[in-house]
């Protein structure tokens, strides 16, 4: 009975520290949840393109979890899920003439892509949510809600946001040294 109850006490202590560690967040809890890869490459197109590298970092777990590897259904490919047709038109704005859909998968392409499209996309609508929207659901569908005067009507695209505003938050937080401004 007494190895039951000692039993029963350190299970009721390890879930009351885990529960603490998850809603506490502390930082090195938030860097095991919440990796950071490419960390250099981040920070060097985050300060090319003018951006908080928070951001850029929440943006590329949101579209990959930092897998160099990713490709979606729709074809999105790479770090920053970025459409091919898209990052040709990137690579043509940027100078680049030997674009090839294999360089997305390229960590250093795929985030200097990603990061001057987001860039573009900040400077074209004025605020980080409105840019975001058109990361995920496309520039014609903001351009539609905002002639029509609603805001995101895609349910994906307003989650999508949030978590994207919620993750540079917690990059903030568990990386202030390696992503400050």
């Amino acid at each position: 009975m007494r190895r039951f109850v000692a039993v029963v006490a350190l299970a009721a202590v390890v879930a009351g520290l885990g529960a603490w560690i998850v809603s506490a967040q502390p930082a090195w809890y938030l860097r095991i949840r919440y990796p950071l890869r490419y960390q250099s490459i981040v920070r060097s197109h985050s300060r090319n393109y003018r951006l908080d590298p928070s951001l850029l970092a929440a943006v590329i777990y949101t579209e990959s979890k930092f897998r160099a590897d990713a490709k979606s259904s729709s074809g999105a490919i790479g770090l920053m899920q970025l459409l091919p047709d898209t990052a040709k038109g990137i690579a043509l704005h940027t100078g680049g003439s030997r674009f090839r859909v294999s360089d997305l998968y390229t960590p250093e392409i795929n985030v200097r892509y990603g990061s001057w499209y987001l860039r573009h996309l900040l400077d074209r609508y004025g605020d980080e949510r409105t840019a975001l929207a058109a990361y995920n659901a496309g520039q014609d569908n903001v351009d539609r809600w905002r002639a029509a005067g609603k805001g995101i009507e895609f349910a994906e695209t307003r989650s999508y946001v949030a978590r994207v505003e919620h993750l540079k938050r917690l990059y903030r937080k568990a990386y202030p040294d390696q992503l400050s401004s």
